[in-house]
C-alpha cells in the first residue's frame, strides 16, 4: 500500500520501490512503531478525534500484530516501503477502513521521529548497564592489584612508577565521563516529536503533553518544524559512542603492547586468542585488535550521518532515511565490544613480577633523585642535570640507579648521602607522592573508598 498513490498517475517502477524501501534495516523499529501508534491511538480515542471503539480496535489489533511479528507471522514487503507503512497495511487487512484512521493527525515524519527516540532511549539504558558492568570490572582488578608496581609511560617511554590499579583507575575515570556523556545525550533527547505532523503541526484538538506521559518522555519538542527535521540527537549518541570506542581503542592498544614478549606485563586468556595458520607458537590478541579495529568504523558512521545533515533545507527530507543504519550500526558495534572487552580483562592474567622489574630497571626513580637534590638545597635544573649524567653513567654500566655505590652517587654530588637508598626505591618513588589524586598507595586507597561510595 502506497500512503501517497493517489497524487500520481503511473506506479513505481520495482527497481525504484527496492531503492527506495527501508524496510530491510527499519523493520528492527517495529516495537517502538508500535508502542508509539498505541499511544497515539489512545490519544485519539480519548480526544474523540475517533471513535473510542476503533481506537480501542486498533490498540488491540496492533498488541496482536505484535506478538505475530515477535512469533516470525508477518512477512514484510518492499512495496510497503518502512516499517510504519507495513505494520498499517497489515492492520488495515486485519480491521479494514478503522486501521486506516490511526494515521489522523500525524505524518511519517513525526511518526520516524519519535520511533527513533523510543529505540536510543532502550540503547543507551543498554549501554549504560554495560558500562556500569566494565567500570565495576575495572574497580575490582584495581582493588586486587594496589600493591602492583608498573612503569607509568610518556612517549610510550618509561617515566614514572605507578601501581597497576592507578593506571586502570584512569580508564575508569574515562568510562565514567562516557557513561555521563550518554545521559547528557539522553537528557536532551528526552523530548517528543510525536503529535508535530509533517511539519507545521496539525488541525486537530491533540494533547501531545499526554502522548509524552504515555511513551515516557519527559516533554514536548517546542516547534513541530524541529521536530521532523532534527537529528542531532542521533549524532549525539554515535559521537558518544566514537568517544566511548576511542577510549577502548586506547586501552586495547596497551594490552596488545604489554601482552607481547617485549613487554610480558599480562597474558589473554587463551578464550580471547587466536592462533596461527601457520605459525604454531604465536598467541594473537585478535579481540583487542577487532575492537581498536571497529573503532574506526563507529567514527565511520558518525562522519556518515554529520554529512548526511550537513546540507539539508528544513523539514524532513528522504535523506533522513539513512540516518537508521549508522545509529544501528554505532550501537550494535559499541555493545558488543563492551562485552566482549569486559571478559577479556576480566580473565587476564597480570604478571607483577615482570612489572615491577620493568620499573625498577627504567631508571623511574631518577625524579625521585632530582626531588631529594632539592631538600638539600640545589637549584632544580642543576638537579635535573646532575641525575641525567648519573642515569647515563648507569645505562653504561648496565645497573639500576639504586644499584650505584656511595662513592659513585659522592662522584656526582657531595649532597647524597645514605638516605638516598631510601627515597629511590621503586616503592618509596610511588609512596612519596602526596597531592590528590596521584599514585601513592594511599591515594589509589581513597580513590576506590569514593568509587565504593558511588555504587
Amino acid at each position: 500500500m502506497k500512503a501517497w498513490k493517489g497524487r500520481f498517475s503511473k506506479a513505481a517502477t520495482s527497481s525504484a520501490d527496492e531503492f527506495n524501501a527501508s524496510i530491510e534495516f527499519d523493520q528492527r523499529l517495529y516495537k517502538d512503531d508500535i508502542k508509539g501508534s498505541i499511544a497515539h491511538a489512545t490519544m485519539l480515542g480519548k480526544q474523540g478525534i475517533i471513535a473510542k471503539e476503533e481506537a480501542d480496535l486498533i490498540v488491540k489489533t496492533l498488541k496482536e500484530i505484535e506478538a505475530d511479528i515477535d512469533a516470525g507471522k508477518v512477512e514484510f514487503t518492499i512495496e510497503s516501503e518502512d516499517i510504519h507503512m507495513n505494520i498499517e497495511t497489515v492492520l488495515t487487512e486485519r480491521i479494514g477502513d478503522v486501521g486506516k484512521k490511526l494515521h489522523t493527525a500525524r505524518s511519517r515524519n513525526d511518526q520516524v521521529a519519535v520511533d527513533i527516540r523510543l529505540y536510543l532511549k532502550d540503547e543507551i539504558a543498554a549501554i549504560d548497564a554495560l558500562l556500569k558492568t566494565l567500570m565495576s570490572t575495572l574497580s575490582d582488578l584495581a582493588e586486587t592489584h594496589q600493591n602492583t608496581v608498573m612503569p607509568g609511560y610518556t612517549h610510550l617511554q618509561r617515566a614514572q612508577p605507578v601501581t597497576l590499579a592507578y593506571h586502570l583507575l584512569a580508564y575508569y575515570q574515562m568510562f565514567k565521563r562516557d557513561a555521563s556523556r550518554f545521559a547528557d545525550c539522553l537528557a536532551r533527547m528526552d523530548y517528543l516529536p510525536l503529535g508535530s505532523g509533517a511539519l507545521a503541526g496539525t488541525t486537530y484538538t491533540t494533547d501531545r503533553d499526554f502522548l509524552a506521559d504515555e511513551l515516557g518522555f519527559k516533554g514536548v519538542c517546542p516547534n513541530a518544524m524541529d521536530a521532523v527535521a532534527d537529528r542531532d540527537f542521533a549524532i549525539e549518541f554515535i559521537s558518544c559512542c566514537s568517544i566511548t570506542m576511542m577510549h577502548l581503542s586506547r586501552f586495547c592498544e596497551e594490552l596488545i603492547l604489554w601482552s607481547s614478549v617485549e613487554f610480558s606485563f599480562v597474558e589473554i586468556d587463551d578464550a580471547y586468542s587466536t592462533g596461527s595458520s601457520i605459525m604454531p607458537q604465536k598467541k594473537n590478541p585478535d579481540m583487542a585488535e577487532l575492537i581498536r579495529g571497529k573503532s574506526g568504523r563507529v567514527y565511520g558512521d558518525l562522519m556518515s550521518l554529520l554529512t548526511i545533515c550537513k546540507g539539508l533545507p528544513l523539514a524532513y527530507n528522504k535523506d533522513l532515511q539513512e540516518d537508521k543504519l549508522p545509529v544501528f550500526d554505532a550501537g550494535d558495534t559499541l555493545k558488543a565490544s563492551v562485552n566482549i572487552f569486559t571478559e577479556m580483562i576480566a580473565t587476564m592474567k597480570v604478571n607483577g613480577d615482570n612489572m615491577e622489574h620493568a620499573a625498577k630497571y627504567g631508571y623511574m626513580n631518577a625524579t625521585d633523585a632530582a626531588d631529594y637534590l632539592v631538600t638539600k638545597g640545589i637549584p632544580f635544573r642543576d638537579c635535573h642535570e646532575i641525575i641525567g649524567g648519573i642515569v647515563l653513567h648507569c645505562i653504561n654500566k648496565g645497573i639500576a640507579i639504586e644499584e650505584m655505590s656511595m662513592e659513585e652517587f659522592k662522584s656526582f654530588s657531595d649532597k647524597f648521602e645514605d638516605d638516598i637508598y631510601d627515597k629511590i626505591a621503586i616503592r618509596s618513588c610511588i609512596e612519596a607522592k602526596k597531592s590528590k589524586g596521584s599514585t601513592s598507595f594511599e591515594s589509589v586507597k581513597q580513590q576506590l573508598a569514593d568509587i565504593r561510595k558511588e555504587k
